[in-house]
């Protein structure tokens, strides 16, 4: 090759990649919303991005790992978006938020290549996975930069895979009327196929690879598969935007199960995870007689859509990832406000109506996100309904306790 274009493809002008507090074009919360939250984490003065250190560390992330990237980020003296917050630094190099928690998640890498023992390589590929995902959080759409985070995390999960005691299938399911999606099947060691089965309805910041302390820990015990699929526009999902029809990508994938030699397509229960809980649910009422049952926890699916004063105090990173789910990342606030209204399943005339598919719902007493009372609809809309109430503290201990009495319901209703 000549010299000069040699020179030509080393040296040109590298692309500036967007800024991803740029990728919404909302007009800004001037009131500055404090949110804590135990599942979204809390607003912190000079971050862009809830900062969830809780929930990272339940994943398996070591907590003086996040306190050293978090630093890295603050400390980086170079251009950002926003002068005043700290994760907005411009460009992929050092103090870049999805460089640097990259970066953690190659040095996992490294070491998952060099460890011996399989299983411990296998955690390591999956602390490999969480640095990745984090990578990519919020998951906005158009951001080149944590679409390649994400391709990290999914690789590197299906390397820690080969290594640990359980099996994961990649399963490609069908969409009517557009590209087909890729889904991860957990199987036990415990117990013979076909699994009684666990959906994941995931929140719409995270990525299906965010969820495999929760198969290992509370469903694979009981010998229940866990099969997960992206929310629509991220991850697998990312050609798909999210509509009214919420539970739509859910909904067909569940009509395809019983083609899976693995799943027991007739003992199958769905689990809603924040806004997965409003998929959930969707499903509860319009595929009944393909569930056994729905499990919520910190439900969004009427309050939060409808409520302008609680969307008034909600931080700017939470509305930005709905609007971008939704495909209007240019809207007028009161253009998404209406939009949103829309996506309520009791305007939709769903909730408040009698439905036959057992429905539990957990909430935690003052949870800005899904007050009580959203749980409470869930849970007398079913003929077979019950509510969980989760004690604020201590954190870790309810949390794992809502999880084991969710488990031990879903099992139940699988017998």
């Amino acid at each position: 090759m000549a010299q000069a274009n040699l020179s030509e493809i080393l040296f040109k002008p590298s692309f500036k990649h967007p800024e991803t507090s740029t990728l919404v074009l909302r007009a800004r919360n001037k009131a500055g919303a404090d949110l804590h939250s135990t599942l979204e984490g809390n607003t912190v003065s000079n971050w862009y991005r809830m900062l969830n250190p809780l929930l990272w560390a339940w994943r398996g992330v070591d907590p003086i790992e996040i306190n050293e990237v978090l630093a890295r980020i603050a400390v980086a003296d170079v251009e950002h978006t926003n002068d005043k917050l700290l994760d907005t630094v411009i460009g992929y190099r050092n103090g870049n938020w999805i460089y640097e928690w990259v970066h953690q998640g190659m040095l996992w890498q490294q070491r998952a290549l060099e460890q011996q023992d399989p299983l411990i390589g296998g955690q390591y590929w999956l602390n490999a996975v969480n640095f990745y995902s984090i990578a990519g959080y919020p998951h906005l759409k158009g951001d080149e930069l944590a679409e390649q985070a994400e391709t990290l995390a999914t690789r590197a999960y299906e390397e820690a895979a080969l290594l640990l005691p359980y099996q994961l299938k990649v399963l490609e399911f069908r969409i009517e009327g557009g590209s087909s999606i890729n889904g991860f099947l957990h199987l036990p060691e415990k117990g013979e196929a076909p699994f009684p089965t666990v959906l994941m309805c995931g929140s719409l910041d995270t990525l299906q690879t965010d969820y495999h302390r929760l198969f290992r820990e509370y469903l694979a015990p009981h010998g229940i598969a866990m099969l997960t699929i992206d929310m629509p526009s991220i991850g697998s999902s990312y050609k798909w935007k999210l509509t009214q029809d919420s539970s739509f990508l859910h909904q067909q994938v569940l009509a395809q199960l019983s083609s899976v030699p693995w799943i027991d397509h007739q003992r199958v229960t769905a689990f809603g995870f924040r806004f997965g809980a409003n998929v959930a649910v969707r499903l509860a009422y319009l595929a009944p007689q393909r569930l056994r049952g729905v499990a919520c926890l910190g439900p969004v699916v009427h309050s939060l859509l409808c409520d302008a004063g609680r969307q008034r105090h909600v931080p700017d990173m939470y509305m930005d990832v709905l609007a971008s789910r939704m495909g209007m990342a240019n809207a007028s606030d009161n253009v998404l406000r209406v939009e949103l209204n829309s996506y309520s399943l009791k305007t939709q005339g769903l909730l408040g109506r009698r439905c036959p598919t057992p429905m539990l719902a957990g909430y935690w007493d003052q949870d800005p996100l899904s007050p009580k009372e959203e749980a409470q609809l869930i849970a007398s809309s079913s003929m077979d309904g019950k509510l969980i109430a989760i004690p604020r503290a201590p954190v870790y201990s309810s949390f794992h306790k809502a999880l084991l009495q969710m488990a031990h319901w879903m099992k139940d209703k699988m017998r």
